[in-house]
């Protein structure tokens, strides 16, 4: 019912077709039904498993369930439905102990192949190949950024969720997709995150203060280095301390999803279906 009525009232404009077609016997709200029921309450993350499960059990719901091959390339034309949903998710749900003024922000790798020498060959529009100092590893994929609003003694709730290939600096994607719409606030956030300069500029004119773990200076001289030390060790656990539901969280996601690994994915939109469609599975679970 929840799927039906934000359909109507906006999915379906992310999805329309012009064609003969148009108005399909399964239609897209039943395909989208199937997946993330199948996800959130089944734990079947393959789009080959969620078929097969609504074939033997749930056929009474939906007789008009196609071959395997047309739900796998229906539900490929929805990645841009799916975006918006999980947009609608994070809008709505908002938990009322969130705190507005305390943001924490960190990154996940999604992997469609790891290795030093490997070369991946899917989805190569948006994915690229990176590193993931975290796992001390090189893969082939894209990230996932999470900008999230803190909430103290559970985990943060996502107030923007970000995607960008593996190759690109979380600190780039920050500046470019978000510093501009922050405003009155501490951020919390990881070494990767540190720019003197320009979170000083951002303070001044939006009220936004990043905290980080101090980084190691350049060139220091080995007095000041020891001296500012035991000052600077308390300074990076404190922040850390706060920082670190953000990784509790991908790790929440991941467990009730999968979603790191995307190794059976085989195409751009199969790739976005994949990252999308499980951050909509795990959000549709805590919610209902």
């Amino acid at each position: 019912m929840y799927i039906c009525d934000i359909y109507e009232s906006s999915l379906k404009f992310y999805c329309q077709r012009f064609s003969n077609n148009a108005n399909p016997t399964f239609t897209d709200q039943e395909l989208l039904t199937a997946y993330l029921f199948c996800g959130a309450y089944q734990r079947y993350f393959s789009i080959k498993e969620i078929h097969t499960f609504t074939q033997e059990y749930l056929l009474s719901w939906f007789p008009k369930l196609p071959s395997y091959q047309t739900f796998n390339y229906r539900l490929n034309l929805m990645s841009e439905a799916i975006s918006h949903l999980v947009e609608h998710l994070i809008t709505s749900f908002k938990p009322a102990d969130c705190d507005t003024m305390t943001s924490l922000i960190d990154s996940m790798p999604i992997i469609t192949c790891a290795g030093k020498n490997k070369t991946g060959k899917v989805a190569t529009e948006i994915a690229a190949k990176g590193y993931c100092s975290t796992k001390n590893m090189y893969y082939f994929g894209l990230k996932l950024h999470a900008l999230a609003f803190r909430r103290k003694g559970t985990l943060p709730f996502p107030e923007m969720l970000m995607l960008s290939s593996a190759a690109e600096n979380d600190l780039t994607v920050l500046k470019t997709e978000a510093a501009d719409s922050l405003t009155g606030r501490n951020i919390f956030a990881d070494k990767i995150y540190s720019d003197f300069p320009f979170w000083t500029e951002k303070q001044k004119n939006q009220g936004v203060c990043i905290l980080t773990p101090v980084k190691a200076i350049k060139g220091e001289e080995p007095v000041i280095t020891q001296r500012e030390k035991a000052y600077r060790d308390l300074y990076s656990t404190a922040v850390s301390k706060i920082r670190q539901p953000i990784e509790s969280l991908f790790n929440w996601i991941n467990e009730k999803t999968n979603i790191q690994r995307a190794m059976k994915v085989r195409s751009t939109p199969g790739l976005l279906i994949h990252t999308m469609g499980k951050i909509a599975i795990a959000f549709i679970y805590l919610i209902f």
